[in-house]
């Protein structure tokens, strides 16, 4: 298969377990993984996933609807567990393993699983919830001497799998929390499928590409789009432990890779690193994610690739994106995908005209293209489908054309004397400063109602620059309305391991020594 023939259509009729079925009898000896700093083929990794699979039924009991939870760093076992949990009709279920105390506690709790796999550094906070759930669940650990070791699930005659249709559960994972407390989204075998199908076709990944994420498996763009593509493809997904700035282009030329993904300030902090004569020494053809910023195109000259973005999320897939074979049109995510529909809407889900602002509302045309409701919460279900159509939580407008363009999350949105401001583009504008490598714009209580904005920033290493040279930039460069009150400068910003901004800490505490107030511009009233 080719870009060509793998599309949403085409694999209508695959689960995970049948496309890793395939890939097998096509491509059994070609490297499906790159992961742990070891090469596995397809038939390697279908032979691991049935002797995993023989383990999890003869000495856990997992069976048709059960639960597989991992709290497991990226691994070849993590991916093990994923397919051997569906081998046997059972869901997979991904805990992030940076979640502790209450986080995890809700996170264990949902998925009441019938077995925990854990790497064993993480194994007391993982046991003290299960305690605190009351939970008998069989744990599994990975590196270390316990009662039962992940080793010892891999018996010597793998299991066939059972039948399972692209409607049954393949995984929970859940929302990235950066707003308010997960949630678990179920997600169908026909919706990883789906969904590495479009990224094929959407981004013209080939059976010759390497594909590098290095963010967690319990996120869909080490999953849903990377796993999955090179398994329909017969292409090489790498999978790498996590990001990190100072190792990234080193793990590229590593691995081979041709395509990465980026999500967050990840993009912003690698154009931020200081150049280097070997920036275009690199394998990689093609970056796809999500922001695109106004310099990607300095980018894309000076490491040597083109660069994609999308729109997307767990429950709604990628309805929409930007396709590596149409010219970019600056700051649209894209246009809507085959197989869903798009609306900008108010907030009684009338549509806007084009070129207004409102919530970006999806829907699916077919079956199991989108997540198939919260697991054990039918009111946020029904208060995030009302009317039919997925409310995304996120403002955007369209142009005449049919571009969509990203402003915010809606519950992001600073009010400020009347105006809705865009956090997003507050801190676009910001990380335009030489100094600044990442920032966060938020809104903090105002003495005037509603709310003023505060940015807390964080510095290059190497670079020095003060909170009121930061304002004093935002002021020369931003529209007045967008200049923040108040500037913070510091030395990290709390983060997902995903490298999403956790705003709802920031505003725990939104003040502080540190915080410094500057006299608010003046804004015409119209």
């Amino acid at each position: 298969m080719d870009h060509t023939t793998v599309s949403p259509a085409s694999t209508a009729g695959l689960t995970l377990t049948s496309a890793l079925r395939n890939a097998v009898s096509r491509w059994g000896n070609r490297t499906f993984l790159r992961i742990d700093g070891t090469d596995v083929t397809f038939a390697e990794f279908d032979e691991g996933v049935g002797r995993l699979a023989a383990g999890l039924r003869a000495r856990c009991g997992v069976g048709r609807g059960d639960r597989v939870a991992v709290f497991l760093r990226n691994s070849l076992l993590c991916e093990h567990t994923w397919f051997a949990a569906n081998r046997l009709g059972a869901t997979w279920v991904p805990i992030n393993t940076e979640f502790r105390g209450l986080g995890l506690e809700t996170a264990v709790r949902l998925a009441d699983a019938r077995v925990f796999f854990v790497d064993a550094d993480l194994r007391a906070p993982l046991e003290e919830s299960l305690a605190r759930c009351g939970s008998d669940a069989t744990v599994v650990v990975n590196g270390a001497a316990a009662a039962l070791q992940a080793e010892d699930l891999y018996l010597d005659e793998p299991v066939p799998p059972v039948e399972v249709s692209g409607s049954d559960l393949s995984a929970l994972l859940y929302t990235s929390g950066t707003t308010g407390r997960s949630k678990a989204c179920m997600l169908s075998h026909r919706y990883f499928v789906s969904q590495a199908a479009i990224a094929v076709q959407d981004f013209g990944l080939t059976a010759d590409d390497v594909l590098y994420c290095p963010f967690p498996l319990f996120h869909a763009d080490a999953t849903a789009l990377t796993t999955v593509p090179a398994l329909l493809l017969g292409a090489t997904g790498a999978i790498g432990r996590r990001f990190s700035a100072s190792r990234f282009w080193q793990e590229v030329r590593d691995t081979g890779a041709t395509v990465f993904d980026f999500m967050g300030a990840t993009l912003s902090i690698l154009w931020k690193a200081d150049p280097r004569p070997d920036d275009a020494d690199n394998s990689v053809r093609l970056a796809w994610g999500v922001p695109v910023p106004e310099w990607a195109p300095e980018f894309e000259r000076r490491f040597g690739l083109t660069i994609v973005e999308l729109y997307g999320s767990v429950e709604a897939s990628i309805p929409i994106t930007q396709r590596w074979d149409q010219p970019r049109v600056p700051g649209s995510c894209g246009r809507v995908t085959s197989g869903f529909e798009v609306r900008i809407a108010d907030e009684n889900d009338h549509e806007v005209p084009a070129g207004e602002v409102g919530e970006l509302l999806v829907r699916a045309k077919s079956p199991d293209l989108m997540f198939s409701g919260y697991h054990c919460d039918p009111a946020a279900t029904v208060a995030a489908t009302r009317n039919l159509w997925f409310h995304s939580g996120d403002l955007a407008r369209v142009d005449e054309d049919g571009n969509f363009y990203f402003v915010g999350r809606k519950k992001e949105a600073i009010r400020r004397r009347g105006e809705n401001i865009s956090a997003f583009e507050v801190e676009e504008g910001i990380r335009q400063h030489a100094a600044v490598l990442d920032c966060a714009a938020f809104g903090v209580p105002s003495d005037l109602t509603e709310e003023e904005i505060k940015i807390a920033v964080v510095l290059k290493e190497g670079h020095d620059a003060s909170a009121e040279e930061i304002w004093q930039f935002s002021l020369d460069t931003m529209a007045r309305f967008q200049v923040p009150r108040y500037v913070e400068i510091v030395a990290a910003l709390p983060v997902t391991p995903t490298g999403k901004i956790e705003k709802f800490r920031l505003r725990e505490s939104p003040f502080t020594a540190s915080t410094m107030e500057f006299e608010p511009p003046r804004v015409a009233v119209s």
